[in-house]
């Protein structure tokens, strides 16, 4: 696993119960048993794909755990449909427990950077037996809404999320896509290139902005809970020169999560789990020997 060589990893594709046909990687290390050691699945953000998880995937599986980092819906390899009302979370979280099933993992520790964060805090609420622990970068847990709030209102409240009333506009897929490579460069340096190849149409990513409405609707005919599981260790990355993090954002988090911890990356933005990479993969391991998820491994303190 060269996170230089994307070639390097175990690349899958596989349709799910869902309908839907999901690419991801799936990284074992020899002789894994999923009854003793639990299986990390790695749900990225936008505009990203499996390979921000590069970083990640190899030291894990050295650690002895299975490491699963699919393409979301509509990127890289995975299923492009051109319907917003596909991207909804209910939606996504049910194909994220079908590739659970398709794989034989009947709980997991789930892993999310930015609407992979988001996506990982709505699993907690429409799959929460599922999981053994969740980790959030970036984006904190922010609850259902008690009523519904256009995205124009939402930028009001929070204005660093201005930017989202672009990404939810008709004209900015044309114009991402007309501008991709400087786009691109913008965002991810000397990958360029794969990440370029992998992300040729900006709909699909782009449709996740478009479903606020459509996520109200779902999530409240639903009755979904304000907190998440009781029992249910958390743990939140954050960068202080992130926008979509703050200090009032985690504060207000912390309310719906009970045994939620957080750490800051000082003088990190957005990408913590590139710009930060070590201490993302090394603080991870350290927090699941704390938890004593697999049997044998010495705690230590975080």
């Amino acid at each position: 696993m060269n996170p230089s060589d994307p070639a390097s990893f175990n690349h899958r594709t596989a349709l799910l119960s869902t309908g839907r046909t999901y690419h991801f990687v799936d990284q074992a290390p020899d002789g894994h048993n999923p009854e003793t050691v639990p299986t990390i699945l790695c749900v990225h953000g936008f505009p990203d794909f499996w390979y921000g998880w590069r970083y990640q995937i190899g030291p894990w599986v050295r650690k002895g755990y299975r490491v699963v980092a699919p393409d979301m819906l509509g990127y890289g390899g995975t299923d492009k449909p051109a319907a917003a009302s596909e991207y909804s979370m209910k939606k996504l979280c049910a194909d994220l427990a079908a590739l659970l099933d398709l794989i034989g993992v009947q709980r997991v520790i789930l892993v999310g950077h930015d609407w992979g964060a988001y996506t990982a805090s709505r699993f907690a609420l429409w799959q929460p037996d599922r999981l053994l622990a969740l980790v959030i970068l970036s984006v904190p847990y922010v609850p259902p809404a008690l009523q519904y709030l256009p995205l124009e209102d939402v930028v009001k409240r929070v204005p660093n999320f201005g930017y989202q009333l672009y990404f939810a506009s008709d004209e900015a897929t044309r114009e991402i896509e007309g501008a991709l490579p400087r786009f691109m460069r913008l965002m991810y340096g000397r990958e360029i290139e794969y990440y370029a190849a992998q992300l040729k149409s900006m709909h699909g990513p782009l449709s996740y902005y478009r479903t606020t409405k459509i996520r109200f609707e779902e999530e409240h005919a639903a009755n979904l809970k304000p907190a998440l599981r009781a029992d249910l260790p958390v743990l939140h990355f954050w960068g202080t020169k992130d926008a979509t993090s703050t200090p009032a954002l985690i504060k207000t988090s912390r309310t719906f999560i009970p045994k939620l911890q957080d750490i800051a990356f000082e003088g990190v933005g957005h990408w913590i789990m590139v710009e930060a990479r070590q201490n993302v993969t090394d603080k991870v391991l350290e927090w699941l020997e704390v938890l004593s998820l697999v049997p044998g491994l010495t705690k230590s303190k975080l």
